[in-house]
């Protein structure tokens, strides 16, 4: 019974073109590709055999003779785009797709402003031919590299092909700005990673020796609310919070120090007090000693004041 089958249901294959899913056009009919699909897009051998099943078979080179009484359209590759000779200038990126094809399975290795035909194979455009230059194409590749900023220097050069300068040029520097913007981002990142590798090396480093002002100072050029945390642990306070204050250099900091909560003004980049936030004036003078402590040094002032019933608080943190 098998060699029967076989008789009356000969094998048979064709080579045709698969772009995705599981219909195949090929001799003027439609198949339902069974089992496994091609592992990329391409020409391939297909087994139609069983009616109008058809089971993929393996890549194929490309037989274009299946082409030959399928409409085409010629004119200039951008990529995978073909604007076809008849098209007009139209300068906006928007454009691009109203005024080009997508092609399939176009020929790789094909230089800049080359000139194919696309077949319309079933309504989609199938890359056919690459066709010879007409001319003008190697000074508009010049004038590509060059970066000149159009082609009206150059006698013989279609809409067509002008159109193609224009898109090749601006997805060009459309590329190189992205490469630029990545570059940058690139470069912040990896800044970002250096300060907070350097911030935590001073971290480890206080944590190592118990800090000194000059490791608290280098980690407040890179960690702030760490070195302040530092300074302020010295007198046995806790930091609460930290911000940007409206005058330039300088940080405010909030602190829990004795159970009540204080409020300063420090320099960023010595813990200098600028503003103590408590009354420290000079009876006799009159002269104010704010700039006299550190963010190291203010909670012991606190302490003393409250020890001498002396505190009095200009500033209040919430």
């Amino acid at each position: 019974m098998s060699l029967w089958k076989n008789l009356l249901a000969p094998q048979d294959t064709v080579i045709a073109p698969w772009i995705g899913g599981r219909a195949l056009r090929a001799r003027a009919r439609t198949f339902k590709i069974k089992g496994e699909l091609p592992t990329e897009h391409g020409w391939h051998e297909f087994d139609v055999g069983g009616g109008r099943a058809a089971s993929w078979v393996g890549a194929a080179d490309p037989d274009y003779d299946a082409l030959d009484n399928c409409p085409t359209v010629t004119g200039y590759l951008v990529g995978d785009r073909l604007i076809p000779d008849n098209a007009d200038i139209v300068v906006d990126p928007s454009r691009i797709i109203a005024q080009s094809l997508a092609v399939h399975l176009v020929l790789p290795g094909l230089e800049r402003f080359s000139r194919a035909t696309a077949a319309l194979h079933e309504g989609t455009p199938l890359f056919l031919r690459q066709e010879f230059p007409q001319g003008p194409e190697s000074d508009v590749q010049a004038a590509f590299q060059d970066r000149a900023p159009n082609v009206n220097h150059i006698p013989g050069v279609t809409p067509a092909l002008d159109l193609s300068f224009r898109w090749q040029s601006w997805w060009r520097e459309r590329c190189e700005r992205r490469m630029e913007q990545l570059r940058r981002e690139r470069e912040e990142r990896e800044a970002r990673e250096e300060a907070e590798r350097q911030a935590q090396e001073t971290r480890e480093l206080i944590r190592a020796t118990g800090g000194d002002g000059a490791h608290r100072r280098a980690l407040a050029a890179v960690d702030f609310a760490a070195a302040a945390q530092a300074a302020l642990g010295v007198s046995g306070a806790e930091l609460l919070d930290c911000r940007d204050s409206p005058n330039r250099g300088e940080m405010v900091v909030q602190f829990l120090h004795q159970r009540r909560r204080f409020e300063c003004v420090v320099d960023r980049v010595s813990l200098r007090v600028v503003d103590a936030g408590i009354c420290l004036v000079d009876e006799e003078t009159g002269e104010r000693g704010d700039r006299r402590f550190t963010l190291e040094s203010l909670p012991a002032v606190i302490t003393e004041a409250i020890r001498n019933g002396v505190l009095v608080i200009f500033r209040h943190a919430h």
